[in-house]
């Protein structure tokens, strides 16, 4: 009777903290998409130079979601097994790791910030505007690497609403700032991009306060300072199961930042269009990226809670709601791409490329959909945090780019041509994947007491 209980509470539960994990994402991205789409319609320089600069914050954002997968693996473990105590140790050390890394990007972003965008692109236009754009952002950088640590941690013991409403009052201060500041509404001075980095700067400020006050003072109890952080066994555990998911995360990042790199030296029109474009995929791949984090929370609570019987079914099942959510997605694109291009400042020739490249991410969203969650989700919620590293490496970096310089630099392949290649690693990443899940399937061990 119990094991029953278990199996019908494990969907349930599962959708609840996806529900909460995605809507909370797709609000926290919509701070950037506000930028994003504002600047679109108030110019096309405006909107490539905040691209450049947000080529760095989704490089971070990567880093922080490799250190707090690897927080949320191991602690939902410890929370299915009722021990919160080493939970506070792996905060400390993921948010330690992942200060070092905020401050050496606001240093440099602040030494080197023309040299920085360089690398994105050489229009001396569009640097001198992600410039000004980077002047602000850069402040942002350590108070989203603590929010995402916190929201890690408060994800790992399934207290994950707060994410949402935090997000949600943020997104509404950061659209009412850029709205005034961005086009000078109200009698304020018209700042273009720099009004756009306040409304981010602003809410990102607000994010971490809210959140602060939430752990020390509604839920105090969560997150109990002890000594864990610092015990040699506590730290080794957090290296040993975060360092390949931060490995992974990372050159996941750089390899989407590459991918501005080429588009950027192909043609002006095809970096505006790219961004135009990802941004409604991106914020549609949250859905993707939500069912991955809420899987490793819930199989994480399962093997902590001694079940581990029940998986073989669960996983079995989660790849046919993957399945559909990629479906779902790929429906939407299609749906919105032609209204949703209207609303940028392009030219003819980047509006034409932009939707041909919301079609190729169609079809990319159905191959994501699956083999990101399962991945990211089953395989690393299991305790096998190598197996995306070593997909990556293979998939997007010994094939994917390869092909896609040859395509771009050699062959010469229109910008489209060169677009799809740099995203097929969604659709045969799918088949390792596939045999992975469903039939090398196994669970590593870890430890589920508090360290000693």
């Amino acid at each position: 009777m119990n094991q029953t209980r278990s199996n019908s509470a494990f969907f349930p539960t599962f959708f609840k903290i996806a529900f909460f994990i995605i809507a909370q994402n797709l609000i926290t991205y919509s701070v950037n998409v506000a930028d994003n789409v504002m600047l679109g319609s108030y110019s096309q320089t405006a909107l490539s130079g905040a691209a450049a600069v947000n080529q760095l914050q989704f490089l971070l954002q990567q880093v922080m979601i490799g250190l707090g997968e690897g927080l949320v693996t191991l602690s939902s473990r410890y929370w299915g097994n009722k021990d919160i105590k080493p939970i506070f140790g792996f905060f400390r050390i993921a948010l330690a790791i992942g200060l070092s890394v905020g401050l050496i990007l606001t240093v440099l972003t602040s030494l080197f910030p023309g040299k920085i965008l360089y690398i994105f692109t050489p229009d001396p236009a569009i640097i001198s505007a992600g410039s000004d754009y980077l002047t602000i952002m850069r402040f942002t950088y350590l108070p989203f690497i603590i929010t995402s640590i916190l929201l890690s941690a408060l994800r790992s013991m399934e207290k994950v609403k707060i994410g949402f409403v935090t997000s949600c009052i943020s997104l509404v201060i950061n659209v009412c700032i850029n709205y005034i500041l961005i086009f000078g509404h109200f009698g304020a001075p018209k700042l273009g991009i720099t009004g756009a980095a306040i409304g981010t700067l602003t809410a990102r400020l607000l994010e971490l306060v809210i959140l602060v006050l939430y752990v020390r003072v509604i839920q105090p109890g969560l997150l109990k300072p002890s000594l864990d952080g610092f015990r040699g066994q506590t730290l080794k555990a957090y290296i040993k199961t975060s360092f390949p998911v931060v490995l992974t995360q990372t050159i996941f990042g750089l390899s989407i930042s590459l991918q501005t790199v080429i588009l950027g030296r192909l043609s002006s029109d095809a970096i505006a269009a790219n961004s135009a474009a990802t941004t409604i995929f991106q914020y549609l791949k949250l859905i993707a990226v939500g069912c991955a984090s809420a899987t490793v929370v819930v199989i994480g609570k399962t093997i902590g809670s001694g079940k581990t019987a029940e998986l073989k079914k669960q996983k079995t099942q989660l790849q046919f709601v993957y399945l559909a959510v990629g479906l779902l997605i790929c429906l939407l694109l299609n749906l919105v791409k032609h209204p949703l291009i209207s609303l940028y400042a392009l030219t003819p020739a980047a509006r034409t490329l932009a939707i041909q490249i919301i079609t190729v991410l169609s079809v990319a969203a159905i191959g994501m959909s699956y083999q990101m969650p399962v991945s990211a989700g089953i395989v690393r919620g299991s305790g096998d945090t190598k197996f995306t590293l070593k997909l990556d490496l293979i998939c997007i970096w010994l094939i994917m780019y390869p092909v896609s310089l040859l395509a771009a630099f050699v062959w010469k392949l229109p910008a489209i041509v060169v677009i799809a290649l740099l995203n097929s690693d969604q659709i045969y990443k799918c088949i390792p994947a596939f045999i992975k899940v469903n039939m090398f399937f196994r669970i590593s061990q870890f430890e589920t007491s508090s360290p000693k």
